[in-house]
Parts: C-alpha cells; structure tokens; sequence
C-alpha cells in the first residue's frame, strides 16, 4: 500500500489529518550504561524476530536473488550508457562523497545523538516496548507527530494491523531533514526541543516526509 492509502487508513480508523507520512526504521540501538537500562526497567531494545512466515517467505525468495540482483546491474548500467552523461555521473558521485563527510562530521551515522538522559535518548529506551515491530509509519500533521506499527512484528500485513504507538505534540519533536534539501537521502531525524535525535530512515529517497520538513523549516515553523 502506498503512503497516500496509509494516511487515507490512518486518517479513517484515528481521525488523524496527515501531511505527510512514511515508513521508517532506526539503526540497532547501542546498549546504553547499566544504570541507564536498571532506570528504565530493563526495556527491550531490539525488534522481534521475523515470524515463521516471513522466516518461510525469506527462504523461498533466496534462490530469486541472484536473478533480481542481476536484473538491477543491467538496469543500472543502461541508465549509465543510455540515460546519463559523464557529468551527471560525476555530480553524483561528488555529491554522494559531500554527503558522508557530512554524515560523519555531523555524528549522523549513529542512531541518536547519543545523550541518555536526553529527551531522543529516553524516547529510544522506549522504541521497541511500543513495539517490537522493526518498522514504524511515521504521520507529520499540523500539531504533532505519530507513530503507527502493528503491537507485534509481523511479516505481512503491516497496514492491517498498524496502531498508533506514540504521540509528540508540536513543540516536542519535529522531523528535520539535516541536509535542507540539498541531497536526495533517506536520512530524516525526529528531533526534540533539547535538540537531542534520533536518526530515522525512510523507505523512499527524498521522501514526503523530507519534503514536509523541509516546507516547515522554511516556513519558520521549526528551528534546525
């Protein structure tokens, strides 16, 4: 199902007026201090394990990937002999090379910005005791953002069984895209009002959910 039939699903079952909204993932949270994890009441820190149907469906489709993954080098290269020039090569190897020395010079490449006590890192103790889903639909409206997945992982059906998990009002948290526009990546963060936050991963490049952030910060509406 697309994002548009997710908002339609969400906006149906919850009342909940999307903007924008998209699947997402984070990275494997680290294992925060001993102290840190006793505080929180020893939450669960990763996602299930995939469920015997999509351990099944992951077996069936191994055989397939060689053929799929050639398929992608023969699309790739015609793109490369027939759709792109020399300097649109070279433009995109230069952005994609701009774009890690931004990652790391920024700490981008860690899941949260590392703060336990911050409000991004409290919020990640939390993650995966919403649910142990590995995916979350992340909804930007007006006044806040939400977070939807089914109450357990699941294989298939994700839709079906999405609830919301979490709710962060407008002055709490704001998506932001890092980069402003300026590189199509799936990197987003959800940042909190103490600037700490947690790096998300979209399903799509450049996704509605970056274009959501980035109409808002040039609007005013959110500092980044």
């Amino acid at each position: 199902m697309t994002s548009r039939g997710n908002q339609h699903m969400i906006t149906e079952r919850h009342g909940i007026r999307a903007e924008a909204a998209g699947w997402c993932t984070i990275d494997k949270i680290p294992d925060p201090p001993a102290e840190v994890l006793r505080t929180a009441g020893e939450p669960r820190l990763w996602p299930a394990t995939m469920p015997p149907l999509g351990m099944l469906g992951t077996a069936l489709a191994v055989p397939l990937l060689p053929f799929v993954t050639l398929l992608s080098l023969l699309d790739r290269l015609r793109e490369w002999l027939f759709e792109n020039n020399g300097d649109e090569n070279r433009r995109e190897r230069e952005d994609e090379a701009r774009l890690k020395i931004l990652v790391d010079k920024q700490g981008l490449d860690r899941v949260f910005d590392g703060d336990w006590s911050g409000e991004a890192g409290q919020f990640l103790l939390r993650w995966y005791s919403h649910s142990s889903h590995h995916q979350r639909f992340v909804v930007a409206t007006q006044d806040e953002v939400v977070l939807a997945a089914p109450p357990r992982r699941v294989s298939v059906g994700r839709e079906k069984n999405m609830e919301i998990v979490a709710r962060l009002p407008a002055g709490t948290a704001e998506l932001v895209d890092p980069f402003h526009g300026e590189f199509r990546s799936q990197l987003l963060l959800l940042k909190f009002r103490d600037s700490s936050w947690i790096r998300l991963t979209t399903e799509e490049f450049r996704s509605e959910l970056h274009m959501h952030a980035i109409g808002r910060a040039r609007a005013g509406n959110w500092r980044q």
